[in-house]
């Protein structure tokens, strides 16, 4: 059967995610509303502004039932602004500001700068790239953050390296994790779905369907 797959639909790039969704074999539907939640194998957090999308999650009735379903073990992926939303601690985070949590890791908010630094860049990807083929992933960095520090349970699947494949030196992001999974919380602090990429996307739908597979046993 195939995965219904939500994108929470209240800010950020919910077509490109849904999109690739499809591409990977998932029934991409958006997510507004506590019903819709609890309709879906698995539920992906796109970016956009993590702080907007906190006050969302509140003024929609959506913060604590996606909490529990988190805990209850919904498969959830989140990139950039959604890996914050994932994580159990902030740095960097504005007064006020709540995560939905399940993720043993620290996240630091706009790690990587303004609007104005975002880049694009291959990157070696766990469970991706090291795949048929064995390309890297082609990423992009938006107002990004990345993991300062992550627990002993979770798998870090990407980090930024030393120095990009021109030679350039990367500086303070060096080898700051930027890819993790968590049981079947999975996060991002890049943008697969922007660049076309969808191998991250095809991650994800094989543990909702895992997860479904478990399910119904």
């Amino acid at each position: 059967m195939t995965a219904t797959v939500g994108v929470l639909a209240l800010q950020g790039d919910v077509r490109e995610h849904a999109a690739a969704l499809v591409a990977s074999g998932a029934r991409a539907v958006p997510v507004r509303r506590p019903t819709e939640l609890d309709a879906v194998d698995g539920l992906v957090l796109p970016g956009g502004e993590s702080t907007t999308i906190d006050k969302l999650l509140r003024i929609f009735d959506l913060a604590d039932p996606l909490r529990a379903a988190i805990r209850a073990g919904l498969p959830v992926y989140g990139s950039c602004a959604g890996m914050i939303l994932l994580a159990d601690r902030i740095e960097g985070g504005i007064d006020g500001q709540r995560t939905l949590g399940g993720m043993d890791v620290v996240v630091r908010r706009n790690a990587f700068g303004r609007q104005v630094d975002s880049f694009e860049a291959d990157l070696d990807m766990a469970g991706v790239s090291d795949g048929p083929g064995g390309r890297p992933v082609r990423t992009a960095f938006i107002r990004a953050p990345w993991i300062e520090s992550a627990g002993p349970e979770v798998e870090v699947l990407a980090r930024i390296p030393d120095r990009w494949a021109d030679g350039a030196a990367v500086g303070d992001a060096a080898g700051k994790i930027v890819a993790a999974r968590a049981g079947r919380l999975l996060a991002t602090a890049f943008h697969p779905e922007i660049t076309g990429e969808s191998r991250v996307h095809t991650l994800f739908v094989r543990m909702v369907e895992e997860s479904n597979r478990e399910g119904a046993r």
